[in-house]
């Protein structure tokens, strides 16, 4: 249901609160999130006075609380300061880029990223109510809610940004917004709604009953007593949440997993039952356990019953801060009673247990927490209604905006959102994983309310989309790039003195293009294949629209006839040293060995790059590999150009990056 959210107060009155004091600032940023950082980072380096306001005790959002196995889709939609993000992440552990990292690594980056900008950040802040004038923000009030005075401090600002996952600041500043499933008919989709398919699904024949076979017994727990709808139906229903977990098997930093809060075994029947028709054959059966840097995992939901919480959420989104405490302090007894389960009840066979037994909380994560996770995934809360709704369409391209300030491209992908009785079987539903679409642009007007709703107010995370196109969006490098182009557009409304629907895209882009990292270290130069620029092509290629930099890359897969991709660059260019990269995305049947030539401005150079050793990490099957630092005179038209001479299998020519040498 679309819903226009009134300017209310919490529950909590006035009257118990003492007014502390005001401050005014040019950009208030509501969410320390990793949006939230990146946003702060770009608008303070501008020349703006920034805050940001963090309900929680600790920057970087999901980023640095435990997603460190990164979705990433394609890499070319990652750019700006979400790419410096996993840049310094590579910095730390000795490559180029990391995508796959520790929780206390990124929150040091993003803590650095503040500290170097000078950022102050109020912790422990939650939203109490929105002033506004006409369509304009004015104020915001919060408390501290780790002070016992109850003491409100009052946030006058010329922008404000709602970074958070949830919309807070949005919804109490009267944007329309949506929570739940649309209907497919709403936005012509057909994956949105009811979906009842195989992924992450329990196998036929599981029985819902606490008596088998008797339904007077009741159902087992996390099971809903509901007919399902048809196929499509919109409803009001959220995807399932869960936390990203960090274990660790080094003994020397491992913290036993004891029983938990509020343990009830009852609540891991299903898995029983599931495991009787697919029996155990290792811990990955349940959990998605992907390995981080230093001994640690990212785990993840996998297959019918496992880490996420089905339908334990719905009331999530639109509930009080007291009650979003509950339901956070519900997932935690959930999972790490899971985790205790499979390490300890009996009914898991012993080879399991044993070697859940082997991993436990890292001692040097989330030390000011218990060595868990503040921070549940919340995979999707309200969601902006605006001037467009970006959905489906816009993901497989039947529709394309062109106000874009960011890129998509990860699957279009929805954990279950309802667990049920179907046919007298256990099944979950809402599950959707459906991709093979190129990235795809995010227009402007998803991150900005209706112009007579709110005109100075960016929602870079809860922006405007459907349920099922959000589910592709909804990626941490995403929100990122989508925060800094919100922080830039602020900055632009306030020194123009416009509404932020008065922003001129164009000029975003700008301001991007030039200064790519906010702080004016030199911009990184690609050429790529589906760009078309500075590109000569001769002998047959063939165009390969899937994995790889951007919309596709060609492949070579005979050296029986001359062929090359010669990659030039802007001769405005600014000459200098680079370390020059080579796109490798990877194939089945890849030469170990591709020729290159290389033209710096000044004289040739023949390289042989060896691809056999290379080594691709994290959710992506393609990666940069260094070629070598070379000083460029760009003006003299260089070029690094891809032959298939004396090659044994594919050549791949994609992109060539090079980056300003330090």
């Amino acid at each position: 249901m679309m819903k226009k959210a009134l300017v209310v107060l919490l529950c909590l009155p006035f009257s118990l609160f003492a007014r502390q004091k005001e401050i005014s600032v040019d950009i208030c940023i509501y969410g320390g999130n990793s949006a939230g950082v990146i946003a702060a980072y770009t608008a303070a380096k501008s020349g703006k006075k920034v805050i940001v306001v963090e309900p929680g005790s600790r920057l970087g959002g999901l980023s640095a609380g435990g997603l460190g196995m990164t979705d990433i889709g394609n890499k070319y939609v990652v750019s700006g300061l979400a790419l410096d993000f996993y840049r310094k992440l590579g910095t730390h552990y000795g490559s180029f880029e990391s995508w796959i990292f520790e929780p206390k690594v990124a929150l040091k980056v993003f803590n650095d990223y503040i500290k170097e900008a000078n950022v102050e950040v109020w912790y422990h802040q939650q939203l109490i109510s929105v002033a506004k004038k006409g369509k304009s923000i004015k104020e915001i009030s919060i408390a501290d809610t780790e002070n016992r005075a109850k003491q409100i401090t009052t946030v006058k600002a010329k922008m404000f940004l709602d970074c958070t996952y949830e919309g807070d600041l949005m919804a109490k500043a009267g944007v329309s917004y949506f929570v739940g499933r649309e209907d497919n008919i709403v936005y012509n989709e057909t994956l949105s709604g009811v979906q009842l398919l195989k992924q992450h699904q329990l196998p036929d024949g599981v029985d819902p009953y606490v008596e088998r076979g008797n339904p007077a017994s009741g159902l087992l727990w996390g099971i809903n007593n509901e007919l399902l709808k048809p196929n499509g139906t919109g409803d009001k229903k959220v995807q399932a949440y869960n936390f990203r977990i960090a274990l660790t098997n080094n003994p020397e930093n491992l913290v036993e997993i004891t029983k938990p809060d509020n343990y009830d075994p009852k609540r891991y029947e299903l898995l029983i039952r599931q495991k009787e028709i697919q029996p155990w054959k290792g811990l990955n059966d349940v959990f998605i356990w992907s390995l981080m840097p230093n001994q640690k995992t990212d785990i993840n939901n996998r297959n019918g019953m496992s880490t996420d919480m089905i339908g334990a959420n719905w009331d999530y989104p639109e509930a009080d801060y007291a009650k979003r405490k509950q339901i956070i302090k519900a997932h935690e007894d959930y999972t790490k009673g899971l985790l205790y389960f499979v390490g300890n009840d009996p009914r898991i066979p012993d080879f399991i247990r044993k070697e859940m037994k082997t991993w436990g909380y890292p001692k040097d994560e989330y030390v000011d927490n218990g060595n868990w996770s503040p921070q549940l995934y919340i995979r999707e809360a309200r969601r902006m209604v605006s001037d467009i709704v970006m959905n489906q369409n816009h993901c497989q391209g039947r529709e394309v905006v062109s106000d874009e300030i960011a890129f998509a491209a990860y699957t279009m992908d929805s954990h279950n959102c309802d667990r049920l009785v179907v046919n007298g079987m256990v099944k979950n539903e809402g599950n959707v994983e459906v991709g093979g679409f190129p990235p795809f642009p995010i227009s402007y007007r998803a991150i900005v309310p209706k112009r007579n709703e709110v005109d100075n107010l960016l929602v870079p995370v809860c922006l405007s989309a459907s349920h099922i196109a959000f589910g592709s969006i909804r990626m941490e490098p995403v929100f990122m790039v989508l925060a800094q182009s919100a922080a830039v557009a602020a900055s632009i409304a306030i020194d123009q003195k416009i509404a932020i629907q008065d922003v001129v895209v164009n000029d975003i882009k700008t301001v991007l293009k030039a200064n790519p990292k906010g702080d004016l270290r030199s911009p990184d130069i690609i050429s790529e294949v589906a760009g078309q620029k500075n590109l000569e092509v001769t002998g047959d290629w063939e165009k390969i629209a899937a994995k790889g930099y951007g919309k596709y890359y060609l492949v070579n897969s005979s050296a029986s006839s001359e062929a090359s991709v010669k990659f030039g660059f802007d001769s405005k260019s600014k000459s200098g040293k680079y370390k020059a990269y080579y796109y490798y995305p990877k194939g089945q049947q890849d030469a170990a060995e591709i020729d290159l030539e290389l033209y710096n401005g000044k004289e040739k150079k023949a390289i042989s790059l060896n691809l056999k050793e290379v080594k691709i990490q994290g959710q992506t099957t393609s990666t940069w590999v260094e070629i070598g630092e070379f000083d460029f005179n760009f003006s003299a038209n260089a070029y690094l150009k891809v032959t298939n001479n004396y090659a044994k299998g594919d050549i791949a020519a994609n992109a060539v990056l090079l980056v300003p040498s330090k």
